[in-house]
């Protein structure tokens, strides 16, 4: 049986085209490969207490992990954060603490800073890395923001994050 050309065509669309146009499809609307499921167990974003804090004129609305199980969680498996949300760690002594990015899927920012509030050493953190990233000051206090926030705001070392909740 002989089939004219077009008619070739048109099955060969309807057979092969529209099969891969639907996969195609199906890829760009499925998670990304890299995104992680938040584990059983772990606090989702809203449920971290909250505390506003400022830098300069910036006003911060950050997720507070004062407990070693918050602290451990971190920002791990976000995807995005607010323009000025960030994560606070607060700690209980005052020493050097170390970050990594293990599991945290964006890339962020950290400040380090003393009791008083004061900016010792602000550093730039890839995301899913597990280089360690430490101060080079003790302090009691670390905020997380994303990545490029303390610098296209102009914050620095030596300045101070007001309304940070007492150190325990």
């Amino acid at each position: 049986m002989r089939f004219p050309m077009r008619s070739l065509v048109a099955r060969f669309a309807v057979a092969v085209v529209l099969p891969l146009a639907a996969m195609s499809f199906a890829a760009t609307t499925a998670a990304p490969a890299h995104a992680q499921q938040m584990p059983a167990g772990a606090k989702q974003p809203g449920d971290f207490p909250r505390a506003k804090l400022t830098a300069g004129m910036f006003v911060i609305d950050a997720a507070v992990a004062a407990n070693d199980a918050d602290r451990e969680q971190g920002l791990m498996y976000r995807t995005t954060l607010a323009p000025n949300e960030g994560m606070l760690f607060v700690f209980n002594e005052n020493a050097v603490h170390c970050f990594w990015m293990k599991n945290t899927l964006i890339p962020l920012s950290i400040a380090f800073m003393r009791a008083d509030g004061t900016v010792t050493d602000i550093d730039e953190m890839q995301a899913e890395t597990t280089n360690n990233h430490c101060p080079k000051n003790n302090g009691v206090y670390a905020l997380e923001m994303s990545k490029g926030w303390f610098s296209s705001k102009g914050i620095k070392p030596g300045m101070k994050i007001q309304g940070l909740p007492a150190a325990q």
